[in-house]
């Protein structure tokens, strides 16, 4: 007659095999849950086995501490899961875990300037495409929707207006406060006048009008062109025969070109009225003298170099926020990077660009 201990442990082998070769942890919330899932009786059972087997030394104790004192160990509820010696021997696989390399010094700077090569040599190819659509665009051979176009002017026009009417007055606001406080101690505050006119119209209105773009419609075309890359439309477009560049990219650009000067029109007239509602109101200029004044401090050369100032700044702006939306990956985040990569460069280009301006306008005495 075969003996039931034996017969017991054989069917214990055998039916908890698998789990002993997956698991190696007893504290595993899955091999837990298995366990419990065995009767009260048969937990009870299998425990005493591995304990007489040599399942762990606290078991063993428990064990020989019952049969000491004869006295019969009630089991927890949840019984403890038996962990066998052999699955606690088995070394770790090498290379299971991820070991962080740390990069030399010079091997980062190698990587960080292949990457501004490559990045440098994306953003040529993409001007020279640019410049191969606007020859297209002359010859009246591009392919866009007239529709989208006036969408875009809304977009980039009519509804910026709020944004750049409020910073526009508040520059012109600081700008004569500022002149005022340094001015009045020589009693020459009617030449308030004088400083706002020529800065606002001159360099601060068009750059400032060049800032909020970049922010504002900068950000919203390369979250544009990101959301159509990510979604596969602009795949869709090269598809179906139709030029990303022609339909997509030169009504943006188009659209902020003819904007940016009016706009930047406006922001020179909202800030020279902030600097006029100082001059009034603090220095007790009249409104007549003061728009007389600023009438005689500047020309139409100024005017003229603002708004072709700001013209730059639009073709800037609508590049920088196209290049980075096409450039954008495949996830969702890449969306927000390109969003932010394209005001950051919307804005250096902006300042660049003004530098140049200065110094060219300087040399040629406008």
């Amino acid at each position: 007659m075969q003996n039931p201990l034996n017969f017991t442990s054989a069917c214990y082998q055998r039916r908890t095999g698998c789990i002993e070769k997956l698991v190696a942890n007893h504290k595993d919330p899955l091999v837990m849950y298995r366990w419990n899932a065995f009767p009260r009786s048969v937990r009870k059972c299998l425990s005493r086995i591995s304990a007489i087997s040599g399942g762990g030394p606290g078991e063993q104790n428990q064990h020989r501490q019952g049969s000491r004192h004869g006295s019969r160990q009630r089991s927890d509820k949840r019984a403890h899961f038996p962990v066998p010696l052999s699955a606690e021997a088995v070394p770790e696989k090498k290379g299971a875990r991820k070991e962080t390399v740390e990069t030399h010094f010079l091997e980062r700077i190698g990587n960080t300037a292949i990457g501004a090569g490559t990045s440098l040599g994306e953003m040529l190819a993409f001007l020279g495409d640019m410049t191969l659509t606007f020859v297209r665009l002359f010859r009246m051979k591009v392919r866009f929707r007239a529709v989208d176009l006036f969408l875009l002017i809304q977009q980039s026009g009519v509804q910026a207006l709020p944004i750049v009417t409020l910073i526009s007055f508040l520059v012109g606001v600081i700008l004569a406060f500022v002149g005022a406080v340094q001015l009045k101690q020589f009693g020459a505050q009617i030449y308030v006048a004088d400083l706002v006119g020529i800065a606002m119209i001159r360099e601060m209105g068009a750059m400032m009008t060049g800032i909020i773009m970049a922010g504002r419609t900068g950000a919203a075309f390369a979250a544009q062109l990101g959301t159509m890359k990510v979604t596969q439309e602009i795949d869709a477009f090269t598809t179906m025969g139709f030029s990303p560049l022609e339909f997509l990219v030169l009504p943006r650009v188009i659209a902020l070109v003819l904007m940016m000067p009016l706009l930047c029109l406006y922001a020179d007239f909202v800030g020279v009225l902030g600097g006029a509602a100082i001059g009034v109101g603090m220095l007790d200029l009249s409104w007549t003298t003061y728009f007389r004044e600023t009438s005689n401090a500047i020309d139409l050369a100024d005017v003229f170099g603002g708004v072709f100032k700001s013209s730059v700044y639009g073709v800037l702006i609508a590049l920088a926020g196209c290049l980075r939306g096409i450039q954008c990956g495949n996830s969702s985040s890449a969306v927000g990077d390109a969003a932010t990569s394209a005001v950051v460069t919307g804005i250096v280009a902006i300042v660049m660009a003004c530098g140049v301006f200065a110094v060219v306008f300087y040399v040629l005495g406008i």
